[in-house]
């Protein structure tokens, strides 16, 4: 009898499905799936500036502070975390003030110290300008001028945008902006000046920078153009 009831034991074990643990396992991957793991595998698949903008369509319904929380937590990833800067900025930005806005500057500014992320630093710098122009233009917006130059496509796609939208169509024409629009560039086209002898015709990332120095000569008088580089001046 004993040998019958071990025998049935063994045959059980062999024809069982996954242990236990494995079986857990697998149901926990089940249950924490979500749109997430698409949109990362998609960044695979395409570009970052479409993972960026999946992650900021996700968002769009999530509250103020939800995304707030989103941004102080020092685990989430960069492309999430620069979505819901972009998200904040733009549905929440002008609704910022007061006591609220220097919390939200002080969480901002908080992030951009501890991240390496680039699309998380251009979002915010963006953000930043928009919430005080006055305040932080002076040190934000050469640093997004720097970033036209990164190596990442979707990067100088996103430093372009945020200074076209801060200087541009912003519609602000103050001369202690153009200066410093006007002087930022003047130093990183005079470092790039052997190279520009042999362009005959700008490509996209030179003819974005040419149409904001444009600005900034308009704003403070043809008398500047003097002060750039001879290659520059010929492509003006």
């Amino acid at each position: 009898m004993k040998k019958y009831v071990f025998a049935l034991i063994f045959i059980s074990l062999l024809i069982s499905p996954a242990p236990l643990q494995a079986q857990e396992n697998l149901l926990f991957d089940a249950e924490t799936t979500d749109d997430s793991d698409s949109l990362e595998t998609a960044s695979a698949i395409f570009d970052d500036k479409m993972l960026l903008e999946g992650y900021a369509k996700k968002y769009n319904d999530v509250p103020k502070e939800i995304l707030l929380e989103m941004i102080k937590d020092d685990t989430l990833n960069g492309f999430k975390t620069a979505a819901a800067v972009k998200v904040l900025r733009e549905k929440f930005g002008p609704e910022i003030v007061s006591r609220e806005k220097r919390i939200v500057e002080r969480i901002l500014l908080r992030r951009l110290d501890r991240t390496d992320s680039p699309f998380v630093q251009v979002e915010i710098m963006h953000t930043l300008c928009e919430l005080d122009r006055y305040r932080y233009f002076a040190g934000m917006v050469p640093a997004l001028i720097q970033k036209m130059d990164h190596y990442n496509a979707t990067v100088n796609d996103l430093a372009y945008e945020g200074l076209e939208h801060i200087i541009i169509k912003a519609e602000i024409t103050r001369p202690r902006e153009a200066r410093i629009v006007f002087d930022t560039f003047r130093k990183v086209l005079f470092l790039s000046r052997k190279r520009l002898i042999k362009i005959d015709a700008p490509g996209e990332k030179l003819t974005r920078k040419i149409q904001l120095l444009r600005w900034s000569i308009k704003v403070l008088g043809s008398d500047v153009i003097n002060k750039l580089p001879e290659e520059v001046i010929n492509l003006l």
